[in-house]
């Protein structure tokens, strides 16, 4: 790719970030709308786990695929496929007749948003060699994240209080349109040197392990847990996972190297971002519900009430990154834990949300924990990997992010639903999420105890015999005698 000037690498920046706020704010703000979604659609609670989850699932299950593809290909060719498939399915989406129609439509919305966020890190990290400029670049991208958890909520409660859920949708459309027109007239071609090869059959297996854990979890309530439906669920996870394993240790290029897990840093950042990220959307899917179906807050309202937890994380975030760089990222992952358990604890053994004060101070408790717990847990994935394989391992990083959410909507969802009887929401609330919080404890309580093993130096000791099983050996040397 030729060498850009400082303003258009710039306007390549923010060209990328759109495409982040577009896929971030989406899913914010959609949980937001989820009690009006319920109501006009008449959806269960199961019903309101797929809107979130249909779109998740399918990103956790094809961004490794995407960055691959775009490496191959060419990056701003499926960028710009990315955002006119998500462009195309936030306008079906907002037009959705029924809950199959707008569960299937957000499917569609993960395909796109899989073909934007790494390929937008991967044009990112191409255009911003310097180290330092690419530094602060990144620091801009995750500040989006930030910007996204602070906005969503608020900008999801004033649009689904004034013009309904389906106008969440809209807002992706004008966005959407100038990031595709800017991209044709900014963003140069580029492609991998030398490009992964495709791994068709551990991709799949991966869409079946994920797919199957998800939806059994989601419909174990209703289906029973003796049932065949949910036993055929399990026994496909585990299959798929033993094919997965076995299949990876063979192929030459694999999507997921096993011989990453040999890294203490890199296997904890996976169970971090896991754990972290199935807290986040367990938390918001509870809250979400709670303050619109139990207190009778307005969207917008509601919205307000999350604010001190999304603005923690907004402004949290670029701090932890600054933290991480200078003193590594033990500290972060030790406040990230804490923070997250103290919160899950407050509501799990206080009912939290019974009261306003305890309300407002676990919603704080969260957003400190998730707010520092982002940057480490890529330096963490990344630590003591060779260049040639960091790039995969923090793709690695942003999948099990994905995954995390899509088990936290999923696994949280579940235990309310297994709670909630004749009464309904509005009255069995409390009782029916009190062992959902006790899982979020268990979620911070695993970030710190994995925070504090993997990144001492036991932890670096495993990562440097990691990095040098993907050393290139030296050739023999050529020994020559008179004889010959």
């Amino acid at each position: 790719m030729a060498e850009l000037g400082n303003r258009q690498r710039f306007v390549v920046l923010a060209i990328c970030c759109m495409s982040l706020l577009i896929v971030s704010i989406d899913n914010t703000a959609l949980n937001v709308a989820l009690p009006s979604i319920r109501r006009e659609l008449g959806a269960s609670v199961s019903g309101m786990q797929w809107t979130i989850d249909a779109y998740t699932l399918t990103l956790a299950s094809l961004l490794m695929l995407s960055g691959s593809t775009a490496d191959r290909i060419g990056r701003r060719k499926v960028f710009t496929a990315g955002l006119v498939i998500f462009v195309l399915a936030s306008l079906l989406c907002s037009v959705a007749p029924n809950l199959e129609s707008l569960v299937a439509f957000r499917a569609l919305q993960g395909v796109g948003g899989s073909m934007l966020n790494p390929v937008a890190m991967s044009i990112i990290t191409n255009t911003f060699t310097d180290p330092a400029q690419r530094a602060r670049a990144i620091g801009v991208w995750g500040g989006v994240i930030g910007i996204s958890m602070a906005a969503g909520p608020l900008v999801g409660g004033l649009l689904v209080d004034t013009l309904g859920w389906r106008s969440i949708f809209w807002i992706n459309l004008p966005i959407g349109l100038v990031a595709l027109i800017l991209t044709w007239r900014f963003i140069p071609e580029s492609k991998a040197p030398r490009p992964r090869r495709p791994d068709p059959v551990g991709q799949l297996l991966v869409m079946a392990l994920l797919a199957s854990v998800t939806y059994g979890i989601i419909e174990a309530h209703a289906a029973g847990f003796g049932s065949v439906l949910i036993l055929g669920c399990a026994t496909t996870a585990l299959l798929a996972l033993i094919a997965l394993i076995r299949y990876e240790r063979r192929h030459p290029e694999p999507l997921i190297d096993p011989r990453f897990f040999t890294s203490a840093p890199f296997s904890g950042a996976v169970v971090i971002a896991i754990c972290a990220f199935s807290a986040l959307g367990g938390f918001l899917f509870l809250n979400t519900i709670y303050l619109q179906e139990v207190r009778g807050l307005s969207a917008m309202n509601a919205g307000l009430y999350m604010l001190p937890m999304a603005g923690l994380t907004l402004v949290l975030a670029p701090l932890s990154g600054r933290v991480v760089g200078s003193r590594g990222p033990r500290g972060p992952l030790l406040v990230a834990g804490a923070g997250i358990a103290s919160s899950g604890l407050l509501f799990a053994l206080l009912t939290a949300e019974t009261s306003t004060p305890l309300l407002f101070t676990g919603y704080v408790l969260f957003g400190i924990g998730f707010g520092v717990v982002n940057a480490p847990i890529t330096n963490t994935a990344v630590t003591g990997m060779p260049r040639a394989q960091a790039g995969v391992a923090a793709a690695v990083a942003s999948t099990s992010r994905q995954t995390g959410q899509t088990l936290g909507v999923a696994l949280i969802g579940a235990i309310l639903a297994a709670g909630v009887h004749s009464g309904g929401v509005a009255q069995e609330f409390t009782t029916a999420a009190q062992p959902a919080y006790w899982v979020i404890t268990g979620c911070g309580l695993l970030v710190l105890v994995m925070g504090a093993v993997t990144t001492g130096a036991w932890g670096q000791r495993t990562a440097a015999r990691t990095s040098a099983k993907f050393e290139t050996p030296k050739p023999p040397t050529l020994i020559t005698s008179d004889r010959y």
